[in-house]
Formats: C-alpha cells, sequence, structure tokens
C-alpha cells in the first residue's frame, strides 16, 4: 500500500521518535492555486524534503471547497518526499479536517516537541491551549515550537491576533515559558523576526503567495519566496531561512517532450493574445466597443495562460540582476538581426518588410539604453515613458517631440506610461 506524503492527523499528541529536523512552508495557497504560486510551493516542497518533516503554516488554499483541498493533496503527494502537516488558517475552512485532521495537536520527538495550535479565526480554541499546558508539563519535553497561523502582537505589523488572545496563550504556557524556544506563525505574505514576551517569533508567508510589502522596514523587493528549516545543533533547537532559488522546482523542464510541447503552446497562447488585441483595435476603430471590451478580455485570458505554462519552464535570474540579461537581446536585434533582415528585404524589393524592421531597431536601441539605466534599480529614476501606438516607437521622460521620430505620428496619440507615485 502506498504510503501518503500528507499526515492526516487523528491523536492530539503523536511520538515521531528521533526526528532532528523540520521545514516549514507558509502560504501556500491563499492567493489561488495557479500554476505559478505552484511552482514556488512545489519548489518549497522540494527543498523542506532535506528535513525530516514538513509543517505548512496555514492557508494551503485559497477557500476550504474540497476541490482545492484536493488539488493541493494532490500536488503535495506528487512532489513531496517527506511527511507533510498541515496547521488550519483563516482561509483553510470547510473540509479542512477531511484532508488534514485535528486542528490542534503536537508532534514529540525525542529532543522537541512542536505544538501546532488553531488561531485560524483570531483566537486560540480552548482545546488548543489545554494541549500546550499538556505538552509542555510533559518531563520528556524540554523545548518546543508553538506554531499558529496570525502572528501574535509584535514591533512590525498590526495584522495580529489581539493583546487578549495573546495573554490567553500566555496563560498556557506560564507555567513551563523556559521550554517555549519559538513562536512560529504564517498569514503575512513575507517574513521577519521579533520578539515577544522574551521569545522569538518567526513569520514566514513566503511560500506560493505573492510576497507583499509589510512595513517601511520589511518591503516586497527585499523578501523573496522562502522556507523555514529547524534543526537541532548540539541537541538545541536552531532555524535558518532560505531562499528559494528563482528558477526553482525544474522537473518539468527536464523532460524533452514536456518542455518541446510547452514551448509550442506558449507560442500559440501568444499568438491568440496577439490576434485577440489587432481584432479589439479594429472593432474600437469602428465604434464596436462591447465587442472590443470582450476580445481586450479574451486576449488578456490568453496572456496568462502563456505566463503559467512559460513559467513552468521559466529560469529567470534573481530580480535585482535579472535587467541586465534583458540588454544582450536588445543590442542584438537592433546591430545585428534586424539590420540584416532589413538588408535582405531591400535586396529582394520587400519595402514593408524593410520598414517593419528599421522601425522596430530604432526602438529596440532606446529599449537597450533604458534597460541599461534601469539595470540600476534603486536609483532608475525615469517615470514616465510614452510608446508610438503607430510604429512602437519608445521615447522617455517628460519633453517628447510634437511627432514620432520613426514614423511620423502625433504627440496627441501616443501611449503614455506613468509610474505610481
Amino acid at each position: 500500500m502506498k504510503k501518503m506524503k500528507i499526515q492526516k492527523v487523528t491523536e492530539p499528541i503523536t511520538y515521531i521518535g528521533d526526528v532532528r529536523s523540520f521545514g516549514v512552508i507558509g502560504d501556500p495557497g491563499c492567493d489561488g492555486l495557479g500554476t505559478q504560486n505552484m511552482k514556488v510551493y512545489a519548489g518549497a516542497l522540494e527543498q523542506t524534503a532535506k528535513d525530516e518533516l514538513t509543517l505548512v503554516v496555514g492557508d494551503l488554499v485559497p477557500e476550504g471547497t474540497k476541490k482545492y483541498y484536493e488539488d493541493i493533496c494532490t500536488l503535495t503527494e506528487v512532489v513531496a518526499e517527506n511527511h507533510v502537516y498541515g496547521l488550519r488558517g483563516n482561509h483553510d475552512t470547510g473540509a479542512y479536517t477531511e484532508c488534514f485532521g485535528l486542528h490542534n495537536y503536537a508532534l514529540v520527538a525525542k529532543r522537541f516537541a512542536l505544538i501546532v495550535i488553531d488561531n485560524a479565526k483570531r483566537c486560540f480554541e480552548e482545546e488548543g491551549l489545554r494541549l500546550v499546558e499538556q505538552v509542555l508539563a510533559m518531563n520528556e519535553v524540554e523545548q518546543a515550537v508553538i506554531a499558529f497561523h496570525i502572528p501574535l502582537p509584535n514591533h512590525f505589523i498590526q495584522n495580529a491576533v489581539s493583546e487578549e488572545e495573546f495573554d490567553r496563550l500566555k496563560a498556557a504556557y506560564s507555567a513551563e515559558k523556559s521550554k517555549v524556544k519559538y513562536l512560529l506563525c504564517g498569514h503575512v505574505h513575507s517574513w521577519f523576526v521579533d520578539e515577544v514576551d522574551g521569545i522569538t517569533m518567526i513569520c514566514t508567508g513566503g511560500g506560493g503567495a505573492m510576497i507583499e510589502d509589510v512595513s517601511e522596514h520589511i518591503r516586497a523587493c527585499d523578501i523573496n519566496h522562502h522556507v523555514v528549516h529547524f534543526y537541532l545543533e548540539k541537541d538545541a533547537l536552531c532555524y535558518r531561512v532560505c531562499d528559494l532559488a528563482e528558477d526553482c522546482y525544474p522537473r518539468e523542464r527536464k523532460s524533452p517532450v514536456l518542455k518541446s510541447r510547452l514551448e509550442e503552446t506558449i507560442t500559440g497562447e501568444l499568438m491568440a493574445h496577439f490576434k485577440y488585441l489587432l481584432f479589439a483595435d479594429r472593432a474600437k476603430r469602428r465604434g464596436f466597443d462591447r465587442v472590443a471590451n470582450l476580445f481586450e478580455a479574451l486576449a488578456d485570458s490568453e496572456y496568462r495562460h502563456a505566463k503559467n505554462f512559460y513559467s513552468v519552464l521559466e529560469r529567470p535570474a534573481a530580480f535585482m540582476e535579472a535587467i541586465e540579461g534583458f540588454i544582450p537581446t536588445e543590442q542584438f536585434e537592433y546591430k545585428t538581426m534586424y539590420k540584416m533582415m532589413a538588408d535582405y528585404a531591400r535586396q529582394t524589393r520587400n519595402p514593408l518588410t524593410v520598414q517593419a524592421y528599421t522601425g522596430a531597431a530604432a526602438a529596440e536601441k532606446v529599449h537597450a539604453e533604458l534597460l541599461k539605466e534601469a539595470a540600476d534599480i534603486e536609483d532608475f529614476q525615469t517615470d514616465t515613458v510614452y510608446v508610438c501606438p503607430i510604429c512602437g516607437f519608445v521615447m522617455a521622460g517628460e519633453d517628447v517631440p510634437d511627432r514620432c521620430a520613426v514614423c511620423g505620428a502625433p504627440k496627441k496619440q501616443y501611449l503614455v506610461f506613468k509610474a505610481e507615485e
């Protein structure tokens, strides 16, 4: 009989022997179970496979319907290489118990205990608080992690349980406070470490959901998707936060057949996106705004499909270094490929192709120049960019010509892209 990776907890206390490590994944599913998010979650499962078990600290699904639980469980069973335990988050309503079992439970290893309690509704269940008291009172438990979903009051965010709820938890562990080494939570799509009531609290929500700004000191641009590893070092429980590689989870792109088919599918979806946008433009010019609106929506849908398929194969560079990687392609296009194609078209008397390549080359040169500036990402100052809707030429800054330098289109037609303040 196949052993299941997902552990449906049926006993309040489970003894797990001489386990020396566990990995933690936060909030994989609350933004939806789209391919991009699930690729991050799959990468997180592969990362925590280095540990002896994995705990997901809540929000496995966007809402608690059976279908979403089936989807996340199916993926987990295929990818995970160790036992995976759940913790109920505020999105994990409905069929959570059917899939993951008890809301409050403890895993007692030889040298530590992991106590999982439910505060998904911003209050701790009495059953969980009693379990904290019971496990901490056990003679064999010398150190413990108490895990829950929504953070305790802290120095970084307001999105936390009330002080009154924190007082209830304090009362539960107060008699054996010295045994509580860490407080562990998710809910916030980032990570930070704080000290509350003299105990280290680790907040981790970077296992799938989009990373978000937490405060002026904890910005989304400074945080990567990540997991947390807990491990014993000289019998003391320690932790480290590990960023996931940007190109995590390479399984599908290692299959030659899948790689080829995915590339074909991406091309087809992008072609559909482009065709629908062109038809929307034609409909809008003729006054059929409702039809144009439909085709713009369909085009966006096809773009999202292409994005999902591409994300399976994508191997991006680290964000702060990625822009430099785009520059050589732009330079090759305007310096070599487009010039070569324009020359060939000229020799074979195909003037429209000459015009298209020559105009595009002029724009690609500006692309490369702007990308060089943007590579210094923190100091990039250009906040307004104009695109000619007729030929695609790009202009930056406030002082732009009255007519496009490539095709002569008037300034009033330029598309304006302005960064939000």
